[in-house]
């Protein structure tokens, strides 16, 4: 080969390789996570396929063993419980939902975590209350998703979104 050709060559799959890295790079969990009703959360909707979660969350993620559904944990650091969970029903998203308040999170009008029941009543019009072990959620429902907002101890604690029907009890 000629040396411009290796040259070229050699810039040609030197910025490819950048791309893939800052591609990469990109993906991750979010700092600062928002819930879309009835739409996304942390910019995951349903119906998406594993390979747009993991292009938009990153590769780092758990797996949970012995869940209904195949689920996977995205956490901020290995071992650390704030995150999202992703399900899976028939190779596409089902639901997701946040891990123990990750910091930053919140919905439309800036309801965030610690809001009071109240607060999420009048913000969001969730009116159906389901009470699950140990905690409750709001729901609201759209045409084919079912939002979540989930109460401890009478205050936001969390946020689900889910195909509309299904239990946002986990």
């Amino acid at each position: 080969m000629r040396p411009s050709l290796v040259s070229a060559s050699l810039i040609a799959s030197t910025a490819a390789a950048a791309l893939l890295v800052a591609a990469t790079a990109g993906a991750g969990l979010p700092r600062a996570g928002t819930l879309v009703p009835g739409r996304s959360l942390g910019g995951i909707r349903l119906g998406e396929a594993p390979r747009a979660v993991r292009a938009a969350l990153g590769t780092f993620y758990g797996r949970c063993h012995g869940c209904p559904r195949r689920t996977w944990y995205f956490t901020y650091r290995p071992l650390d419980r704030h995150g999202l969970a992703v399900e899976f029903t028939g190779g596409r998203v089902s639901g997701v939902y946040t891990l123990w308040r990750p910091a930053g999170w919140h919905a439309p009008h800036q309801l965030g975590f610690g809001s009071s029941v109240l607060a999420v009543h009048r913000l969001t019009g969730a009116r159906r209350t389901v009470t699950c072990h140990g905690y409750a959620a709001l729901v609201g429902e759209s045409a084919h998703a079912r939002t979540a907002y989930y109460l401890f101890d009478g205050r936001l604690w969390g946020f689900g979104l889910f195909r509309r029907g299904a239990s946002p009890c986990r």
